[in-house]
């Protein structure tokens, strides 16, 4: 392959980077179209998930715990004392922009919070809600 063929196909691919850039919205559809046909996020059920306490964890009994109520506000590890930076999308523009991050979190965060891994419908709802921006 001649330089100016690879300079055009970088020049190429180079144009196409922010087509394949994901947003919060984009990560609500996939969850949601995972959850199965006619489910509809809802900022409310994921604020319920949030706020709530599962007991799964004596440390870590609700999402609040670590993440405090506001969204937009940065919390702090409740065992490792790490702050954490706000969920919120409108103060922190690179949360839920990457699908590996989000399944790493998740699963984690669900599994010490509610005992189990979280569905693809309580990943939407509680992106949703984070999006919203809303507090707990």
């Amino acid at each position: 392959m001649t330089a100016k063929k690879i300079t055009l196909a970088l020049l190429l691919l180079a144009g196409t980077a922010p087509a394949l850039a994901e947003t919060p919205k984009d990560f609500v559809a996939k969850y949601a179209a995972e959850a199965g046909a006619g489910f509809k996020p809802s900022a409310a059920r994921g604020k319920e998930l949030f706020s709530k306490e599962f007991g799964a964890s004596r440390d870590m009994p609700s999402c609040t715990t670590c993440h405090t109520r506001d969204l937009k506000a940065s919390g702090k590890h409740v065992i490792t004392g790490k702050i954490i930076d706000p969920l919120s999308p409108a103060v922190n523009a690179e949360r839920f922009t990457s699908a590996k991050k989000i399944e790493k979190w998740f699963k984690r965060n669900c599994n010490e919070v509610l005992g189990r891994e979280c569905t693809p419908a309580e990943k939407a709802d509680f992106i949703q809600f984070a999006i919203e921006g809303g507090k707990a």
